[in-house]
Formats: structure tokens, sequence, C-alpha cells
């Protein structure tokens, strides 16, 4: 079986993807959960990934890391990864891709934090661009393959890389079209993603780096971690 590395719930938007991935595509998996560190993980991280990283997927001694680096190695070995439509698997292939490497703006203002309630300060030009860029990529997809996912029917990668915004839209309220909230409501009603959400809630450990800046950027308004 699978054996998933992942970092804690409540702050590991990386790890969500593949997680979230093989829970709503049914593909098994034993989940080994590593506390992230302070500062760096990497000490912590190497005696399992290559890169001091989470997530990490070990199959047999096959190790794989990196989020797209796992999608893709399932999508070789699982049906539904990817839609079956070629329009719609380049498609979301692409826009995988961009979240995978952009939105600096939205990461490094809203570190995702699923379990607190931010009033943002204010809303920069940085955050603004990618938040139009979000809006615009979820409206292209949904209406171009129908939804209610983004590339048709079927939950696919593609959500499951924009999974951790839809926390970060919550926690942070950012402010988004309709079309664009309602999608980010249906991810955070998958089974997959309460599961996650019910963890996230129940842990303890606090993260300063994270919370440092989700205090700087705004005002928290709650907490919602029963060990809060």
């Amino acid at each position: 079986m699978y054996q998933l590395y992942i970092g804690n719930k409540n702050y590991s938007s990386w790890s969500l993807r593949p997680w979230l991935l093989m829970v709503e595509r049914g593909i098994p998996f034993d989940e080994r959960l590593v506390a992230l560190q302070e500062g760096s993980s990497w000490d912590a991280f190497r005696s399992f990934s290559p890169n001091g990283k989470v997530p990490c997927l070990n199959d047999g001694g096959t190790v794989v890391w990196d989020s797209l680096a796992i999608v893709e190695y399932l999508a070789e070995r699982h049906p539904g990864v990817w839609p079956v439509d070629a329009a719609a698997r380049a498609w979301a292939r692409c826009a995988a891709a961009e979240m995978h490497s952009g939105f600096a703006a939205l990461r490094g203002t809203c570190p995702m934090d699923c379990a607190i309630r931010v009033q943002l300060h204010g809303i920069d030009a940085p955050l603004q661009r990618d938040l139009s860029r979000l809006a615009e990529l979820w409206n292209e997809g949904l209406a171009r393959f129908g939804g209610p996912f983004l590339a048709g029917a079927a939950f696919s990668a593609v959500d499951a890389f924009f999974a951790p915004v839809a926390w970060r839209i919550l926690s942070y309220g950012l402010p988004l079209d309709d079309v664009s909230l309602a999608y980010a409501q249906r991810l955070r009603e998958l089974p997959g993603m309460q599961r996650w959400y019910a963890a996230a809630l129940a842990e303890s450990a606090r993260l300063s780096d994270t919370e440092h800046t989700a205090r700087r950027v705004g005002t928290v308004q709650a907490d919602l971690r029963t060990t809060a």
C-alpha cells in the first residue's frame, strides 16, 4: 500500500493536495503525519523525503516527492486523476501547474491556517492580481467544462490543487465573485475536506511563523481549534 507522508493538517497546504485526491478518488494509502518544525523541517523530513519536504509518497520503495510529481505518478496507475476528455485534461494540467508555481502573493499574505478567521487590514495590488486571476481561472473552467468541478462533472487533480485556496478564502474572508465563492464552498463540503478540517481543528501544534503572518496582515477574530 502507498505510504503518504504529510505535515500538520492545519498548515500544510502542499500535503492536502495529494491526500485529498487519494481520498476522493478512493485510492488506498497509509497516512504518515510528521509534524512540521519551526524554521526548517529539513532534518526531520530527510529520513523519508529526498528534498526534506512534504508531501512525499512511498510506493514499495519507489519514492516520489513534490505534490505535482505525486499526482502524475498516481495518474499513471489510477483512472480519473485527470479528466478523460483531452481538452479538459490539457486545461486542468495547465491550471494545476499555474497553482503549483504561481500565486506567490496569495501564499505569502494568506498562509493556510484552517482554524483561524482573520479580518485583513487591506488587499494590496499583488494580492488583488492573484485573486483576480484565481476568479478568472475558476470561472473559465466551470463555464467551459460544465462543472460542478473545474474540469467537468468529476473531482480531479486540478480541484485538489486548488483545495487549500478554499480554506484560505474562509480563513481570511477573501473577496471573490459569487461563482468562485460557491465553488470554494463545494470544495469545503467534500467528505475528504471535512475529514481534513476536523483533524486540523484537533491539532495542538502552533507554528509561530504562520501565526505571526496572520497577525501581521490582519486581526484574528477567531481561533476554532479545540486546544486554543
